[in-house]
């Protein structure tokens, strides 16, 4: 059986769901759960000669955990960019609250307002109906 297209979509937030799962916990093991992903999502990207530097996800996966250790210079540049990166609206707010990111987006009743100010501009307006 073939595998399915959806297969490394999964697989991608699997590592995306398992580098919250670390940003979290800190633990040893959920750091190499990570990197594992990461070589799988590596290895699907297709092989490169054995002397290759590693991949992107290797690469990205040490990078995002030396910074969530902090143990790297501009560590809050590279969470920030991650989690801008991260497509899911509810996963990417999670990661942002595990990491302490805090984004000022407008409250949806301020958005909600201002929309419908305008609502019923240049309607013509109605006249009573009587029943």
């Amino acid at each position: 059986m073939a595998p399915s297209a959806d297969g490394p979509r999964r697989l991608l937030r699997a590592w995306q769901l398992a580098m919250l799962r670390f940003a979290v916990t800190l633990d040893e093991s959920d750091r190499l759960n990570v990197a594992a992903l990461a070589a799988e999502l590596d290895r699907l990207g297709g092989r490169r000669e054995l002397d290759d530097a590693p991949h992107f996800f290797r690469r990205t996966t040490s990078k995002l955990s030396a910074a969530i250790n902090g143990q790297q210079r501009n560590a809050e540049a590279t969470l920030d960019d991650f989690c801008n990166q991260i497509e899911e609206p509810r996963l990417r707010l999670a990661f942002a609250a595990a990491i302490g990111i805090t984004h000022s987006a407008p409250a949806p009743s301020e958005v909600r307002s201002k929309q419908r100010a305008d609502l019923f501009k240049g309607l013509p307006s109605r006249r009573p109906v009587s029943l």
